[in-house]
């Protein structure tokens, strides 16, 4: 067997954790995945599993290969997009990630733009409210709001956003407004469980502090609390692009700007160290002038 082959199937096999599940995705037998991890095996002398009847793992050895595998795959890949002209213009898949709401705020029509301008590409969007690992699963441009620990990416900053305390008017008439985050204690709050959110509320301002705030009301989603507080049940914490239109008709307002923490940055990011494909960078190119002139984001 090729060892390149054998290497595509050791991945997904390392991916799923599971003999079976790799067959099935990769249309192989599972005695046929099994002779290729111990092709591997015995071409490295080394075991790459610890293989239980109800579990399979990676040796340390396998998980040193593993990352070796990704880099050589990957390389192997670029090598042949190159020979088959993919960098001279905007073809295949392209995959795309942002958290849910703001990908369906500004990704949405950007990517239906880009593929009425590219029709031989084909875009999966994921959007998602946790941190994508954008080479583990295959992403090639994602949307980060926040700073970027990760130094192993590529990012081009586009805007960004202010985390902020707000309710709608009738809130505030019927029951006042706060004037410190402590005041925060005798009002109705409203949260969501979503990843990125915590019942920590964190302020900036010339005396830094973080209040524990006790919800009455919590949401699987954003958009739920966002429309318990349009309806004036109570005061939530979205980020600012999440609730602008609400906030510039007067639907809702923010409450506590002065203790607002500094703002939170937001990039369009890649994997770092390779040539970024055409469709790449002609996606990232469109996204960058659209968002950077969206007034919600900057």
């Amino acid at each position: 067997m090729a060892r390149l082959e054998a290497m595509r199937v050791f991945v997904k096999v390392a991916e799923t954790s599971n003999f079976a599940k790799a067959a099935r995705q990769l249309f192989m037998s599972p005695p046929a995945v099994s002779r290729a991890i111990s092709f591997l095996e015995d071409q490295i002398g080394t075991s790459l599993f610890m293989r239980t009847t109800r579990s399979v793992k990676l040796t340390e050895a396998g998980q040193r290969y593993l990352e070796d595998c990704r880099r050589i795959l990957a390389d192997v890949a670029e090598a042949e997009a190159a020979a088959a002209g993919l960098y001279a213009r905007p073809t295949g898949t392209l995959n795309v990630t942002a958290s849910v709401l703001f990908g369906q705020k500004f990704l949405v029509p950007i990517l239906t733009d880009f593929l009425d301008e590219n029709p031989e590409v084909t875009v999966v969007a994921t959007f998602v409210d946790r941190v994508v690992h954008i080479v583990d699963e295959g992403i090639d441009v994602a949307v980060r709001i926040g700073h970027l620990p990760d130094s192993s990416q590529s990012a081009i900053k586009v805007g960004a956003v202010r985390r902020i305390v707000c309710g709608a008017p009738q809130y505030f008439a019927a029951n006042g407004v706060p004037k410190t985050p402590a005041d925060l204690a005798h009002h109705k709050i409203i949260t969501s469980t979503s990843a990125f959110a915590s019942h920590e509320w964190r302020f900036g301002g010339a005396q830094k502090q973080s209040i524990n705030v006790s919800p009455r009301l919590n949401f699987s989603t954003f958009e739920a609390a966002i429309q318990a507080t349009l309806q004036g049940w109570g005061l939530s914490r979205p980020l600012s692009y999440q609730v602008g239109p609400h906030l510039m008709s007067g639907q809702l307002q923010t409450v506590l700007s002065e203790f607002e923490e500094e703002p939170l940055p937001i990039h369009i990011v890649r994997p770092a160290g390779r040539r970024p494909s055409a469709k790449v960078r002609a996606f990232i190119d469109m996204a960058v002038d659209r968002l950077r002139a969206d007034r919600f984001i900057n």
